[in-house]
């Protein structure tokens, strides 16, 4: 049997069968929208950092042969996901960018959500 631990830094008695989910959004970016989508992920109002349930977010931006970003966030349960997909994410992805209430055009030309579920892990000692 495999012991499954909770979010990094958690106490000892809270690292226990508790797995976490992984989130992958895959944005396929054409080479002239890449600096538009770090500026905006750098620019974002850190909404996730807060969300209920929220443990880890990261950027990766690719190196070679591929045009695609790989979005990594994780959460301790699908429903803390889908809370902030329903709430802050979506209120975020309706604001205006332009001015004169134009919408951003998006920097992604395709996106794909891929999901895991955190069956081991390992850290530093």
């Amino acid at each position: 049997m495999v012991q499954i631990r909770g979010p990094i830094g958690a106490p000892s008695d809270e690292r226990c069968h508790v797995p976490s989910v992984v989130k992958i959004n895959v944005l396929t970016v054409p080479d002239e929208q890449r600096e538009v989508l770090e500026k905006r992920f750098a620019s974002r109002a850190h909404t996730v950092e807060s969300s209920d349930g929220f443990e880890w977010f990261e950027l990766l931006r690719p190196v070679e042969g591929t045009d695609q970003y790989l979005v990594y966030t994780r959460w301790r349960d699908d429903a803390a996901f889908q809370a902030w997909m329903e709430g802050p994410m979506k209120a975020a992805h309706q604001g205006t960018g332009g001015g004169e209430g134009e919408k951003q055009r998006p920097a992604a030309a395709g996106s794909t959500l891929w999901s895991f579920e955190v069956v081991q892990q390992a850290s530093p000692k």
